[in-house]
């Protein structure tokens, strides 16, 4: 698979564990807060693609396949110096390729939608990007039947299956994974588990998610609180980053606790819709690119 550009033939491949360091520097070319050990977790759960030339890799596109039907899409970058020579467009299209009809997910910068949207993906919504290291961690009242507990190895088949639910995406691959770079506290009701929180070290700091709680959206959003809450307590003055989608109803509490908002994108959706239960709610997600 190649293109031709005077003088700078570019060829397409796929991504390997040695294009984490070269991918590393793009993000940072970029301005992405990425650690070169991000890249390592989410290039080793999924797959993808990178365009280079002689002068080395000129962008990079992967994805994540959930189960047999589902799938998201992300890291796709082209260094700013290789723009408009329709690179990011033909990572795409190899993405695109390989995924074939699965529902697919991505998160777009205002940049990048209009490709997108020529790519046949929908709006469906917007991801709410919270962070900051001067937050104030609120204590939150639970009811008397309802504590906190840090996640075990047991919990985890029930972790993914409220994952599941809440996104639409089966995370059956993906929260096992996760476990293994992530510490979590779960919410339990009469010592059933009905909410959890995870948190891990990613880009300048730490970052909470997914946050999933269960009930109504009163209730849900009250356990979400204090899930996000316990992880604030624990890493107080330190940078702390939460991507929660526009449903979930907390970034106005988020802001006044000391964790403004600094940017939106928008959620987009191709090849048909993502099913989730009503009843398990999302309140923070992996990161944009996972979903």
């Amino acid at each position: 698979m190649s293109d031709s550009y005077p003088h700078h033939p570019i060829t397409y491949r796929p991504f390997e564990t040695r294009d984490v360091a070269a991918a590393y520097r793009l993000s940072t070319e970029v301005r992405w807060p990425h650690r070169a050990e991000d890249w390592d977790f989410v290039s080793n759960i999924g797959e993808g693609f990178v365009a280079e030339d002689a002068s080395g890799v000129l962008g990079t596109a992967l994805c994540w396949k959930y189960g047999s039907e589902t799938a998201s899409l992300g890291m796709v970058i082209v260094s700013p110096a290789q723009q408009s020579r329709g690179i990011g467009r033909k990572l795409m299209e190899l993405l695109l390729e390989a995924l074939g009809r699965r529902v697919t997910l991505l998160h777009a910068t205002p940049a990048g939608q209009p490709l997108y949207e020529k790519l046949g993906f929908e709006k469906i919504g917007t991801l709410h990007q919270h962070q900051s290291a001067a937050f104030q961690a609120p204590a939150i009242d639970l009811p008397p039947n309802e504590t906190l507990r840090p996640v075990t190895p047991d919990d985890t088949p029930r972790l993914a299956e409220l994952a599941s639910r809440a996104g639409g995406l089966d995370r059956s691959a993906v929260l096992p994974a996760l476990l293994e770079i992530a510490e979590g506290v779960a919410l339990e009701r009469d010592g059933a588990l009905v909410g959890f929180a995870l948190f891990r070290p990613f880009g300048r700091g730490h970052a909470i998610g997914p946050v999933v709680a269960l009930d109504t959206p009163e209730s849900a959003a009250a356990r979400a609180k204090a899930l996000i809450s316990y992880w604030l307590a624990k890493n107080t003055g330190a940078f702390t980053r939460i991507d929660m989608p526009d449903g979930g109803g907390l970034s106005s509490w988020l802001e006044e606790i000391g964790l403004p908002r600094v940017d939106t994108v928008v959620k987009m959706v191709r090849n048909g819709v993502l099913t989730a239960d009503p009843q398990t709610r999302e309140f923070g997600i992996i990161n944009q690119a996972l979903g």
